[in-house]
């Protein structure tokens, strides 16, 4: 029986969903103790974006119809052991990132039932079933589960494009003086922003994962990940520069909801729930789309009987559901260790390891395409070109690793390393 394939507006949806998470609901505040020289941070992390998406779209091409983004991508130019290292790092960081944006979702919920904010097992139950719940929807089918996705993510960006467009007619110039407000240089200050912005544009690659069960991949994957990115940035851009021009620097660095002290201000009280239920359906897309990929990314690592094959096993819909299931379990167990009050920040520091882990991908996959390229162009005018695309892109993302800080990068060798165990296991079974 075939498979419905999703379109271009399921697979921009996929994009756009895994980027616009919790994040962006808070970092207008963060970016605030920099000042308005943080906007250009902006712009700065999404050209850097911009060059890992050529990247991917440009691999998508090569290796049209094949499922698995980074960790294929990487293992064609590098070899099974970088495939691994890339497939092991960001499979950890998808389900770490997943029950961090459970506790967030679950977090806004406790505006409208104040239950959950004062009972730590009425919010663990909660997010359990919020889990389970998005698991099911994904075990139906990856048309269902993208579906899905497009729902949520029309909704989200709703009320963020709202802020962002009328805000731009409540802004107070005088607010923009304030150009840097930190005690760092212009330069350090520019870098530091633009390191922390470009972690809200992690999930570009989200299109090229799903490959096989994309609608003629060679076109769709290219036009929904540079629309979806487009439309990202627009967002992120417009709505910081707008928070920044309604609310001074020294009020929004200790607001605890930047959107919503703006939509107050812009169309009064009543409008700050308006942006608490879509931060609840933001957080919701974004858990549906990456539920969907931490099933897709090690059911390809089993197909290449470098995972577990019970990882590559399919249900009667064509979804690695026991894939899905299984990551889920530790999505679950991490929420546990969440409430409980002496691994709460265990889990926090977890959470920037997933970052990083992820951030190798990128760097991995730059590398991987130059590599391939070069085999199949030589050293011509074409190649040179894209080369230097890909060393932008790899640049950016080493840059972002080191702006994660020494004792995570360390922390994240460590994460990374103990899986060599398991790599070694599949190959001794392999050759066997």
């Amino acid at each position: 029986m075939s498979r419905k394939k999703l379109g271009f507006w399921t697979s921009s949806s996929l994009v756009i969903g895994n980027m616009i998470g919790s994040g962006i609901f808070l970092l207008p505040a963060s970016l605030a103790s920099y000042g308005s020289i943080s906007i250009f941070g902006w712009i700065i992390s999404a050209c850097g974006a911009a060059a890992l998406a050529f990247v991917f779209i440009e691999f998508s091409k090569m290796l049209p119809g094949t499922s698995g983004g980074p960790y294929v991508y990487s293992r064609n130019g590098l070899g099974d052991f970088a495939g691994f290292l890339v497939a092991w790092g960001y499979w950890i960081s998808i389900w770490c990132a997943n029950a961090a944006i459970v506790i967030a979702l679950v977090s806004y919920l406790g505006v409208f039932f104040p239950m959950l904010q004062t009972s730590n097992i009425t919010a663990v139950i909660t997010g359990l079933a919020i889990v389970w719940g998005v698991v099911w929807i994904n075990t139906i089918g990856i048309r269902e589960a993208a579906i899905f996705s497009l729902i949520t993510s029309i909704l989200k960006i709703t009320p963020l494009l709202a802020i962002a467009i009328f805000g731009l007619f409540y802004i107070n110039l005088e607010n923009f003086r304030s150009f840097n407000i930190s005690e760092l240089s212009n330069l350090q200050a520019l870098t530091a922003s633009a390191t922390l912005t470009f972690f809200a544009y992690m999930g570009i690659e989200c299109a090229t994962i799903p490959s096989g069960d994309i609608e003629n991949p060679k076109k769709t994957i290219p036009r929904s990940t540079y629309f979806g990115l487009g439309i990202v940035a627009l967002i992120y851009i417009l709505g910081t520069s707008a928070l920044m021009g309604i609310i001074p620097a020294e009020e929004l660095q200790n607001s605890q909801a930047p959107f919503s002290d703006a939509a107050s201000i812009i169309w009064g009280p009543w409008a700050e729930n308006l942006v608490a239920i879509g931060a609840i359906i933001s957080t919701l897309g974004a858990l549906n789309g990456w539920i969907l990929i931490q099933g897709q990314i090690p059911a390809a690592i089993a197909r290449d009987k470098l995972f577990p094959p019970i990882f590559a096993k399919e249900n009667k819909n064509g979804v690695p559901a026991l894939s899905i299931v299984i990551s889920s379990v530790l999505i679950s167990a991490l929420m546990i260790m969440n409430y409980s009050k002496g691994l709460v920040k265990a889990f926090q520091f977890v959470l920037l390891l997933s970052s990083m882990t992820s951030l190798l991908a990128y760097l991995f996959t730059s590398v991987s395409y130059t590599i391939v390229t070069a085999r199949k162009e030589g050293t011509s005018k074409g190649f040179m070109m894209k080369g230097a695309i890909a060393t932008i892109a790899f640049l950016f993302a080493i840059w972002a690793i080191a702006g994660s800080g020494i004792e995570i990068v360390y922390w994240g060798f460590i994460l990374l390393m103990a899986g060599l165990p398991l790599f070694a296991w599949m190959q001794i079974k392999k050759k066997k």
